[in-house]
């Protein structure tokens, strides 16, 4: 399907859009990219359904263009994972015409809206438009100092007593996870799942050793962690802002 991007005009975009787009077809993936940076936008593009969910939890987006057949990871999945972790983020799916129980699937696990493959230019750019008005500002977290630690996860950085150390993508989404969700404990499996992409009930410790390496990048001192606490049994929480002492009870230099 070819698109053509418009130049300003009855149709351009004032507003600018932060855009992740999840589209395995090379052809079209290239023309919506196209047309919606013409139209003054801002675009990330990924090919498969993991390393969506990974850019997706890494970095901050006002909307997600997301088709439904993606190989390693389907969009139905990708769109459950994403608006666990940002439950205000507009999520447009692209769907195949005639796709009556995809659409309704879609919208069942939290797609806000739809368009019909093929669609026109003008209809994307008007859904995007009406769409992007309506996300957060912004519910993650992306730059945060705590304990003489500065945690700048847009440049994926941590700095700590003049070292910067470099975050993978991986570990970027564990903090941005338990951020996300600092209000209760997250399971291993969760992270597993939402994080790893990988199925909750599988038995590895792949999830203690990112997080015991993540520690001595981003704890003062990893034997004692602050900011990503161990809960014995259960699995990991955010505690960067529980009250002085609370952590402490929950915090130790092992996984759960």
């Amino acid at each position: 399907m070819a698109l053509t991007p418009r130049a300003a005009g009855p149709w351009h975009n004032a507003g600018v859009v932060r855009i992740l787009l999840v589209e395995d077809e090379p052809s079209l993936r290239e023309g919506v990219v196209d047309l919606l940076t013409g139209d003054g936008h801002q675009v990330i593009a990924c090919a498969d359904g993991l390393s969506a969910v990974e850019v997706g939890l890494r970095e901050v987006f006002e909307l997600v263009l997301l088709d439904l057949m993606l190989p390693k990871l389907d969009g139905m999945e990708v769109c459950r994972r994403l608006r666990a972790a940002r439950p205000g983020l507009p999520i447009l799916m692209l769907t195949a015409r005639g796709s009556e129980d995809d659409k309704v699937r879609g919208l069942t696990e939290g797609a806000d809206d739809y368009v019909t493959k093929p669609f026109s230019a003008r209809e994307l750019l008007a859904r995007v438009r009406a769409l992007g008005r309506r996300a957060p500002a912004s519910e993650t977290l992306d730059e945060l100092t705590l304990d003489g630690v500065h945690l700048d996860l847009l440049r994926m950085a941590v700095s700590r007593q003049g070292q910067t150390a470099a975050l993978t993508p991986r570990e970027v989404g564990i903090l941005r996870w338990l951020y996300r969700h600092r209000e209760r404990v997250v399971p291993r499996s969760e992270l597993l799942e939402q994080v790893f992409g990988q199925r909750g009930d599988l038995q590895t410790r792949a999830v203690d050793m990112a997080i015991a390496v993540l520690r001595k990048k981003v704890e003062p001192d990893p034997a004692l962690p602050r900011i990503i606490i161990s809960v014995k049994g259960a699995g990991y929480a955010w505690g960067a802002l529980d009250k002085p002492g609370e952590g402490a009870a929950l915090q130790g230099p092992h996984g759960p």
